[in-house]
């Protein structure tokens, strides 16, 4: 009889019992289009109040195209307003910065700060810039605002290239080393000829 109620043990592998590797593999990564309306409108959407694994979420969302904004704004887990008009987010950000926790996973983690501009700030800045213009000549004026845009191509450019010169931060110093070398040969060489 107890034989009867023993378990019987049954395998959890399904399917196939050879196992390989994946069927589908991608021929090329992803990449969004850039032209899009959409994408460019989700791209400079701000990501603040969140903690860095959740920011580091959003981003992988924003870049694969999986982000999709809210429509309407979303009722707040603590307080029960209608508040919340970030994506992803369950407390508004008044009640994640008085309990001090991330406005997603709603942990105590050290929350990752951000350049949000608020409408009024951008208001304020356009209003100074056009002052500041105002006062300059036409020459002048053109000048400034070249110098505005390479400001802003060079900040993008300078963080392409912060990556680069790290991989080639290494070779740098060996060719620094080489130089100097050089030029104490160089001296040597003065000293004798004297």
């Amino acid at each position: 009889m107890s034989e009867a109620y023993e378990s019987k043990k049954v395998s959890s592998r399904r399917g196939d019992p050879k196992k390989g590797a994946q069927a589908h593999k991608n021929a090329y990564a992803f990449h969004a289009n850039k032209s899009s309306k959409i994408t460019k409108k989700i791209a400079l959407m701000p990501v603040g109040g969140l903690c860095e694994k959740c920011v580091e979420v959003i981003m992988w969302r924003k870049k694969f195209k999986k982000y999709k904004p809210l429509s309407q704004m979303k009722k707040c887990v603590t307080c029960e307003q209608r508040a919340i008009k970030d994506a992803y987010h369950v407390m508004c950000t008044k009640c994640a910065g008085e309990k001090n926790v991330c406005a997603k996973c709603q942990e105590s983690r050290e929350i990752v700060p951000t350049n949000i501009k608020t409408e009024k700030e951008l208001v304020q800045e356009q209003v100074e810039l056009e002052r500041l213009l105002s006062g300059m000549n036409e020459r002048e004026r053109r000048s400034y605002i070249r110098q505005m845009e390479r400001k802003t191509k060079k900040g993008e450019d300078d963080e392409d290239n912060e990556a680069k010169d790290k991989e080639e931060g290494s070779d740098d110093d060996e060719d620094e080393d080489d130089e100097d070398e050089d030029s104490d040969e160089d001296e040597d060489s003065e000293d004798e000829k004297k």
